[in-house]
């Protein structure tokens, strides 16, 4: 297994000779070429992963320098725990840490760019079963038994629904839990601003591609049924 060194997915080897994710115009393939790292060329160069706590139930991991810089959400219910947007890095520390919260229930991204290490995560963690999209297995560069598809809808644990409502990716998705007045996890499927009032619906963040107002629509009419205070 190794990762692209620009978006940290992981793939089979042998590797392709650019990274499928990346080539693509919601990503980019840097000016100095494609490359590729280990995660123990990530431990060798010093990858260190933070955890901060954003609610009663819900915690931020974050491995500052590798890949897109994504926040890993881990939502922590009586149930189980939902890990969101898996980093590209993973260590026996934080495996430990995520443990300690008690089983993990799925492990899912919003979309292909969130992939992360995420069969690295699941083998460290007993198996945890991967949820990828039907409309996005294209994008899936390493193949596992624990990987199983959905469409529409899924119930990972009661109250808590992961949706597909597109956009961003056809199998684009936000995760909804019931708690604590409702919570919605979006990652780049609907980007909380920096003013913490409005958000943003692109195609591509990094190329500054826009989505149309009529795919806009159709995501907020998707989400609209959904109870939640906060994204």
């Amino acid at each position: 297994m190794i990762t692209c060194r620009t978006c940290a997915v992981e793939y089979d080897e042998p590797t392709p000779d650019v990274c499928p994710i990346c080539v693509d115009e919601r990503q980019y393939v840097p000016e100095s070429g494609q490359a590729w790292a280990s995660l123990e060329d990530r431990r060798r160069e010093g990858a260190r992963i933070s955890v901060s706590q954003f609610g009663p139930r819900l915690w931020g991991l974050h491995a500052a320098g590798v890949g897109i810089g994504q926040t890993m959400l881990v939502l922590v219910t009586e149930e189980g725990s939902l890990l969101w947007d898996p980093l590209g890095y993973i260590d026996d520390e934080t495996v430990a840490w995520v443990r300690g919260q008690g089983p993990v229930a799925a492990i899912a991204a919003s979309h292909p760019h969130m992939y992360g290490v995420q069969v690295e995560w699941s083998r460290a963690l007993d198996g945890a079963p991967i949820l990828v999209n039907e409309a996005d297995k294209a994008w899936l560069g390493r193949r596992d038994d624990a990987v199983t598809m959905w469409s529409r809808h899924h119930e990972v644990l009661p109250g808590l629904v992961i949706y597909q409502v597109g956009g961003h990716f056809p199998g684009s998705a936000v995760a909804h839990s019931e708690d604590d007045g409702g919570l919605l996890l979006a990652g780049d499927t609907i980007m909380v601003n920096p003013d913490r009032a409005t958000a943003s619906f692109m195609r591509s963040y990094p190329n500054r591609l826009p989505l149309s107002a009529a795919v806009v629509a159709r995501i907020a009419e998707r989400v609209m049924p959904l109870r939640f205070e906060q994204i």
